[in-house]
């Protein structure tokens, strides 16, 4: 079986009465984060990339001290600029937070990094800004980030 079945291949196995989802996925090479997890990568001053549109950051604010810069388009295209913007901010000997809306893109995005470039402290906010606003966390508003690609 070839890596990229494997990469949409999952199991349903039934145990006394209950169906599991069982993932073929190999693990993610990446680390991902919940809300408690972001705080601290914010307290002890890593860099967190808020890889949403534009249109995004106005509806829901941003993490305060959030680099922004886009990553994919509106019809999930790889933004031709995203990978010189995010060399500019991210050291690739330092960590490094990935967020968007949900976790889905920056899932995406972490496995390429660290599959595919020099980052390997590479983490996910695995359920995104929707979670951190659900949880009542702080958010800074942002219409379209400044030259230093903060609000």
């Amino acid at each position: 079986m070839n890596r990229k079945t494997l990469l949409l291949l999952a199991v349903l196995v039934l145990i006394p009465g209950v169906w599991f989802a069982i993932s073929l996925l190999p693990e993610a090479p990446y680390k991902s984060l919940d809300n408690a997890g972001l705080e601290e990568m914010v307290r002890n001053g890593a860099t967190i990339i808020d890889i949403r549109r534009p249109e995004e950051w106005q509806q829901t604010g941003v993490v305060e001290g959030s680099y922004l810069i886009t990553a994919f388009d509106e019809h999930g295209r790889m933004v031709p600029d995203f990978g010189p913007r995010f060399a500019q901010v991210a050291d690739p000997t330092q960590p490094v937070v990935l967020i968007c809306r949900t976790g889905n893109r920056t899932s995406a995005l972490s496995r390429m990094l660290v599959e595919q470039t020099d980052y390997q402290d590479v983490y996910n906010v695995s359920r995104g800004i929707v979670s951190w606003i659900g949880a009542g966390k702080d958010v800074k508003p942002c219409s379209a980030p400044g030259a230093n690609m903060q609000c």
